[in-house]
């Protein structure tokens, strides 16, 4: 395995500072550095639902209007890429704030306005509960 990918719980993630509430995988990092390059730099919004399920869904950056209804996860910090932010909203963060979310990406048709849908690889969310020392090293905000 490559000395700058960690693995969790059997999920290879892009290494992080610490812990944090969403990472990323290589194959989504991949996704996402051909998604940049036809767009620019993009946010991702997690879906809480519906149509989509609960796919993250990933729109060019500033297109998804978040407000006091949504909480910023984090950031996914891709080498040469500008960071994208990762947003959640509140009533599913309350629901999900003791988890881990991974960001992957697998074969198949992405959801009709993410923008991954022509890429034949869609994102999809992976997740695990923190450890109680993730947990206590999470900033008291966020918590």
């Amino acid at each position: 395995m490559d000395d700058a990918i960690c693995s969790v719980e059997g999920v290879e993630e892009l290494p992080t500072d610490g812990p944090v509430r969403v990472a990323i995988t290589p194959v989504a990092a991949d996704l996402l550095r051909t998604i940049v390059d036809k767009h620019g730099p993009v946010m991702f919004h997690q879906s809480g639902g519906c149509c989509d399920g609960s796919a993250p869904m990933c729109y060019p950056a500033g297109e998804f209007l978040t407000g006091d209804a949504d909480v910023h996860l984090g950031d996914l910090v891709v080498p040469g890429l500008p960071d994208s932010p990762v947003w959640i909203g509140r009533q599913q963060f309350e629901a999900w704030k003791h988890t881990r979310l991974t960001i992957d990406a697998v074969p198949g048709r992405g959801a009709g306005f993410s923008l991954e849908g022509p890429e034949g690889k869609r994102f999809l969310t992976r997740s695990r509960l923190f450890t109680p020392e993730e947990s206590a090293a999470l900033p008291e905000l966020e918590r």
